[in-house]
């Protein structure tokens, strides 16, 4: 209950016309709960939770609530320290309504005799209360402080006394950031946490109950939310030079006066764009702030780099890695080869130029990753206004390919490679090399935006298959597998990523290469046997047969596999190095036979199941049957590989186009010739078993 009448009020409070901001009424006496309900007519009732009682409010009150309208928000009538009432700017007006939420004194109220006054700046956001903070001393340990939550700080103090003492104060703006509350935390410490990072504190706060957690991080990114976009000293000079890229004179006035546009050699200490503070970016790395800072230091040691790749590389990992990084990384390099008047004066064509690394850089970047519209049009005029001004041919044809690079860059998948950083390095093209079935391949000169596609039409037109009715595709492949690449992949993705699986084992003997092959068979009638095509066709149904793709009988397999010898050595002789039997005869045939004979010897008794199942005689057991059954492959591969020998005497005086034609004409007699197959994966979707295969023929039914 109310201890003294409304009559009673400081009259400094109840005669002001017009608040700067909300306030908040409150007995130092009393310890009740209260919550205020809407009620009829220009009077409303409050209830104290403690004392059941309700108290009415007096006329001289109503006339304070007459005055509301000029309330820029709701006024707070406080009943004790930790409780109060809350009035809403409706209770005058005669509505009806439910209880009106409560809301916590933010701030320690502030003594008008017996009464005290508490400020909130923001009735949607306010909040206070208990929480445990972690503080760090000789140990790491928490302790219990009450926190103060206002649309301009985070606060906390010793208590919410109104004479407590303020112990410590984070100024919120647009750049202080919230890590929510995580499950990791909460098994390890048996606390829910949430850290709010500022410019120069970080507070790391603990509660019991999750709910809490989450209110206090809603209500701290909600006054986050509100504050007005910081803007950095280079943000800003970047708007005055749009605004006046037609007037050369300013801009060059804005060059010349603010020295964080142009070229230096000392540190950077703070990024150039604004970016949250204790952003965490993971994958190894720290804040984001951090990085931009460390990028500028990797470009200065650019300068005097003897191998400058590896250095580059590194940089556009970052980049690559934590995105908001690379419209940084462009405002760095468009400072560090910025040019003036008076430097231009100056330079003379003997002096070496300390920024031709930065133009490398800038050359890799404009061929790896696009920076945002903005930063954009600043590098397009940046680009411009070198080549008015620069005196240098080198840093102009840097400037020029840059700028033609900009039209054709999208997102890269990953970094260039080591041989595509030194081509962009002297602004040339690398060359590609792309197999074909057969022992032939090609040289294609490609760029940072050539697509496969692109190679592929090269291939053709070099090879003379542009008119076939057949379609062709480039694949990756090693010894064990092969994966087509889509059309509009850039080839130069792959090619590093060749380079990173040689990186990671180098003594693989499965190294990968790019393959051009046949993708779409939609003709294998009209082929000529004089055509390259024709070898396409002869060597990938070889493959289709060695893989196990063409069904055919064993006979069938042991005529094939002699034809191949032929085609590849000719006449059959003693001395001639024939390929393995894997590269000529379907594996999973030489297996199936040896799993027909039994694999223990006659006269080996026969355990029950699981018996010796886990003792050592079970494993030495199953040691042995490995060892026989390896045995027994052999003997099969020795059998199947005498067979094709036999055959392969048979064919002698055979040409090279007759054995093609011999093997076509068996593979020719299963009914799926000419149909593409796909490998697919099956995959199981509630409890049911689902296998997909695809193939494509204009002139054939099958599946």
């Amino acid at each position: 209950m109310l201890r003294q009448p409304v009559s009673c009020w400081p009259a400094e409070l109840l005669n002001k016309t017009v608040f700067p901001q909300s306030i908040c009424l409150a007995d130092s006496h009393t310890h009740t709960h209260t919550h205020i309900f809407k009620g009829k007519g220009s009077r409303c009732n409050a209830s104290a939770s403690s004392s059941g009682k309700k108290v009415t409010l007096s006329k001289c009150h109503e006339g304070l609530l007459k005055k509301k309208s000029t309330f820029p928000m709701k006024c707070f009538l406080i009943i004790g320290s930790d409780t109060h009432l809350c009035i809403d700017n409706k209770l005058s007006e005669g509505l009806e309504g439910d209880c009106i939420p409560s809301v916590t004194l933010t701030q320690p109220s502030i003594k008008l005799g017996e009464w005290s006054v508490g400020i909130l700046l923001s009735a949607g956001c306010g909040r206070a209360g208990w929480l445990l903070r972690e503080v760090q001393g000789a140990w790491l340990r928490q302790r219990r402080f009450w926190f103060v939550l206002t649309t301009d700080s985070l606060d906390y103090y010793s208590g919410p006394e109104s004479d407590a003492r303020r112990l410590g104060t984070l100024v919120l703006t647009s750049l202080c950031s919230v890590l929510w509350p995580d499950k990791h935390t909460y098994k390890q410490t048996g606390y829910w946490s949430l850290t709010v990072y500022g410019r120069k504190h970080c507070y790391r706060l603990f509660t019991k109950h999750y709910n809490e957690a989450v209110h206090w991080a809603c209500a701290v990114q909600k006054v986050i939310d509100s504050k007005a976009p910081v803007e950095t000293p280079t943000l800003l000079l970047i708007r005055d030079i749009e605004e006046n890229k037609f007037n050369p004179e300013i801009v060059e006035h804005i060059y010349e006066h603010n020295p964080i546009l142009r070229y230096t050699q000392s540190p950077l200490y703070a990024p150039l764009l604004p970016f949250p503070y204790g952003n965490m970016a993971g994958k190894g790395y720290t804040s984001i702030r951090e990085e931009a800072v460390r990028l500028f230091n990797c470009l200065q040691q650019l300068e005097l780099a003897r191998e400058p790749v590896p250095l580059i590389q590194g940089i556009l990992q970052t980049c690559l890695d934590l995105r908001p990084l690379r419209d940084e990384l462009y405002c760095q390099l468009i400072k560090q080869t910025s040019v003036t008047n008076l430097r231009v004066q100056t330079q003379t064509q003997t002096q070496p130029n300390p920024q031709l690394r930065y133009w490398q850089l800038l050359t890799c970047m404009s061929c790896t990753f696009l920076p945002s519209c903005s930063i954009l049009r600043y590098l397009r005029f940046h680009l411009k206004r070198v080549q008015s001004l620069s005196v240098d041919s080198e840093v102009e044809s840097y400037a020029s390919f840059i700028a033609q690079a900009l039209e054709k860059t999208r997102g890269r998948e990953c970094v260039p490679s080591w041989e595509e950083i030194q081509g962009l390095m002297g602004r040339q093209e690398i060359l590609c090399t792309v197999h074909y079935p057969g022992p032939g391949c090609c040289q294609i000169p490609i760029t940072s935006h050539t697509t496969a596609n692109e190679v592929v039409r090269k291939m053709a037109e070099r090879l003379g298959l542009q008119d076939s009715r057949n379609t062709f595709a480039l694949f990756e492949q090693n010894s064990c597998w092969e994966k087509a690449i889509g059309g509009s992949t850039i080839i130069a993705d792959v090619i590093t990523r060749f380079e990173n699986l040689s990186a990671k084992d180098p003594d693989s003997d499965c190294q990968c290469r790019l393959c051009f092959k046949l993708y779409c068979l939609l003709d294998t009638d009209n082929i000529s046997t004089d055509s390259i095509e024709y070898l396409f066709l002869y060597e990938q149904c070889h493959e289709m047969v060695v893989r196990g793709q063409l069904p055919a009988c064993e006979d069938d397999l042991l005529s094939l596999a002699a034809l191949r010898l032929q085609c590849l050595l000719g006449d059959f002789s003693a001395l001639s190095p024939y390929p393995p039997l894997e590269q000529l005869f379907p594996a999973e045939v030489v297996e199936a036979r040896a799993l027909l004979a039994p694999v223990d010897p006659p006269g080996c008794p026969s355990f029950p199941g699981g018996l010796l199942a886990g003792t050592l005689w079970g494993h030495k057991r199953r040691q042995e049957q490995d060892q026989r059954l390896r045995a027994r492959l052999r003997e099969e591969g020795a059998v199947v590989m005498s067979a094709i020998l036999e055959r392969w005497k048979a064919l002698a005086g055979y040409s090279r186009r007759d054995s093609m034609a011999a093997y076509l004409t068996i593979a020719r007699q299963w009914s799926g010739f000419g149909c593409t197959l796909y490998e697919v994966d099956f995959y199981i979707v509630s409890g049911f078993h689902y296998i997909t295969v695809f193939n494509i023929d204009n002139n054939k039914k099958f599946s």
